[in-house]
């Protein structure tokens, strides 16, 4: 990359450019101020003020491969593009013709540009999707979901070899399998790679610690190498039949199993061949439930996409080794005048981003300069990458699933979505909101008699469950009495609205745009669905109603704290559960109204219900976890100073924390890797808190 520019339009004011310059493009500025515009659906004016910013930048530019920006008048990304020729590619946006609305939009709104070259077009490339991640401009295609995928890990630098789930970098030394499309696959397939064959899941620290073997041992889901149960060059013999089979040799794997089964069975060894047939069986299950099973298709990842109601989702299947190792949908960003191909070649570009692609990738569209995305990725791996429209055949038929797997996935979010929509509509009707609300935060706190206190915020939205939205908030005050709900609630609302207020600031009109009325109906099903849709594209930072578990004081608490912040407009309901905490018979407290309850089988109780029980769910999940950490956390822990090896060390020397806290001070100083200053961090410890 040789250099980067970025001004506005009074930045570049026309006498600056050199004569000769400009001379040898008279023919081309003539050309473009000769072109005939159309006439766009939004402010003409201000497509001119964008097509002349435009040609400013387009007068200067060279022609080379690069990668350029454009911004909005507040310094918002608005575009993010990558080009053979930056010279030409910037230019076909300052002719004025033949744009399409999204376009002439973005034309419309930018006051400023940057660019940088490249090298080559695929440096572009791969820069382009890596912009468009970290800076997700608005008139780009977005993947919303871009968590790391998990893989198995089958170590080869501790004691014994360590079959584990794996997620994020590859720093530790062993075999990766993946990726997998979520965490229940990687965990049904580990566990049945442990009946298998018997390997360790234990981290490495408990492993040295064991005096003897643990429960998997007993109930055969590890063969005990920490003890010695097995012999170190049978487990090794172990370890590289799990790596065959994960590597694809699962027919010659269980082949061997069979025969060592035939041949205990021969020599009377009964319980050892019915060891056997219990790998066996599990091996199965493995290949049983895999789904679609492959014979042609060793290495492969499938990318399907559906289109309806102006919204796209992509299918994407796994294939390793022979095998489906699972799939996941994903609903991408993207205007709805874009093509398919040019949604799924942004999408494939930005995929592949943080992650290796296998070496064949199968589409279900023509992807937009193939070539150059297949050389891009080809580029981070050390394997070709080539990327198929299969014609006929099994990576055909394979892409035909993806695709049918994809339109299913679809058309569930479009009705789940025009659903979430009635049923806003009808809460913001039944509360008496001037709107339908469009975010709605409910909020819950856990706690045993006031230890491990947390608070949770659940967040539903058009689509439902908005799960990145979700935060959870440790009580940290000192001065709450044990168990005080009230001081509970008003610590969360404090800490949440002073950071929303800070961070992003609510405009005036904020209350007034989006959202229709909730009294109004919609003219048609379509209507509804486009409306839930748009909403949930332009998903508010800021609540239009908050929920509260609990009954008035919980109510007038939450009040009182968001009037000492100044948030008055945001709409408070609190809910108490009714006689012995039956669900429906819940009792309703809004402000200046008096309580209500409504109907047994309103589909908005149901509905409020399904919220609240989701706030509860996730304010429990989070306090177990907190106590379990805090069940489980080491002393030597809150040691300056002491590390995972040094403790490591101590507990190897001493066997446990207790033996570790009698020790003398010389003891302590003869424990292996424990040097006099540590051993005095460590007895000044013990004896100064006890």
């Amino acid at each position: 990359m040789s250099r980067a520019t970025r001004s506005s339009f009074e930045d570049v004011p026309p006498e600056s450019f050199d004569e000769d310059e400009r001379e040898a493009q008279a023919d081309e500025v003539a050309a473009l101020d000769d072109a005939p515009e159309i006439d766009f659906d939004i402010d003409h004016g201000a497509v001119k003020v964008g097509t002349e910013i435009i040609r400013r930048f387009w007068s200067t530019l060279p022609s080379s491969p690069g990668v350029y920006r454009m911004f909005d008048h507040k310094g918002d990304v608005l575009y993010v593009g990558k080009a053979k020729n930056l010279k030409a590619r910037v230019g076909s946006y300052a002719r004025g013709q033949a744009h399409s609305n999204r376009i002439a939009r973005m034309i419309a709104q930018t006051a400023a540009m940057e660019f940088v070259t490249t090298a080559t077009e695929t440096e572009a490339l791969l820069l382009e999707a890596n912009l468009i991640k970290q800076l997700k401009p608005r008139f780009n295609v977005l993947m919303r979901d871009d968590k790391s995928f998990p893989y198995i890990l089958l170590t080869s630098d501790g004691p014994a070899p360590q079959i584990v789930k794996h997620r994020g970098a590859r720093r530790r030394k062993g075999n990766y399998y993946g990726p997998f499309a979520n965490v229940w696959a990687v965990n049904r397939t580990v566990n049945a790679l442990q009946r298998a064959f018997l390997l360790r899941t234990c981290s490495d620290s408990y492993y040295e610690n064991r005096t003897r073997p643990c429960l998997l041992f007993q109930i055969k889901r590890c063969s005990g190498p920490c003890t010695g149960e097995i012999a170190e060059a049978d487990y090794v013999a172990l370890a590289d039949n799990a790596r065959a089979f994960l590597s694809g040799k699962s027919n010659a794997v269980k082949d061997r199993m069979r025969e060592e089964m035939q041949a205990a069975s021969e020599n009377l060894e009964f319980e050892r061949a019915a060891r056997f047939r219990d790998r066996i069986a599990a091996l199965s299950a493995i290949q049983g439930t895999q789904g679609v099973n492959t014979q042609g298709v060793e290495e492969a990842d499938v990318f399907a996409l559906d289109e309806q109601a102006g919204q796209f989702c992509i299918e994407v299947f796994f294939f390793r080794n022979f095998q489906n190792w699972g799939n996941r949908a994903y609903f991408p960003k993207a205007d709805r005048s874009m093509s398919a191909e040019e949604v799924l070649a942004s999408f494939i570009s930005q995929f592949y981003d943080d992650k290796p692609a296998p070496r064949v990738v199968l589409v279900s569209h023509a992807v937009e300069d193939a070539e150059l995305v297949a050389a891009a990725l080809s580029s981070r791996v050390d394997h070709r990458v080539e990327i198929h429209l299969p014609q006929r055949g099994e990576r055909k038929n394979l892409v035909d699933y993806a695709r049918r797997n994809a339109k299913e996935a679809l058309g569930r979010r479009l009705a789940d979505t025009a659903s979430q929509g009635k049923l806003l509509a009808a809460l913001g009707q039944t509360l008496g909101l001037p709107k339908a609300p469009r975010r709605v935060e409910v909020y819950d706190n856990s706690h045993i008699s006031g230890t491990n206190a947390v608070g949770g915020m659940v967040v539903a939205g058009p689509t439902g469950f908005m799960k990145t939205h979700y935060r959870t908030f440790n009580i940290k005050s000192e001065e709450l009495t044990p168990g005080d709900d009230f001081g509970m609630m008003r610590e969360v609302l404090t800490r949440r609205f002073k950071r929303l207020a800070k961070e992003a600031p609510r405009p005036p009109n904020e209350a007034e745009a989006g959202s229709p009325h909730a009294g109004e109906q919609a003219a048609s099903t379509a209507t509804e669905l486009e409306t839930a849709l748009e909403n949930a594209e332009n998903f508010p930072a800021w609540p239009d109603l908050v929920l509260i578990d609990g009954g008035a004081g919980q109510l007038e608490a939450v009040r009182g704290v968001l009037a000492e912040i100044g948030v008055t407009d945001v709409p408070l309901v609190g809910i108490a559960k009714g006689r012995d905490r039956d669900a429906g018979r819940e009792t309703f407290f809004l402000p200046g109204r008096p309580p209500f309850k409504l109907p047994p089988r309103d589909p908005v109780l149901y509905f409020v219900q399904r919220l609240r029980d989701e706030a509860h769910r996730f304010a429990i999940g989070t306090h177990r976890a907190k106590r379990k950490r805090e069940m489980t956390k080491n002393p030597l822990d809150e040691i300056a100073g002491i590390g995972p090896t040094r403790k490591r060390a101590l507990l190897h020397h001493f066997g446990t924390v207790k033996a570790i806290q009698r020790a003398a001070l010389e003891d302590l100083a003869k424990a292996p890797g424990v040097n006099a200053a540590t051993a005095r961090a460590v007895y000044d410890f013990f004896h100064t808190n006890a």
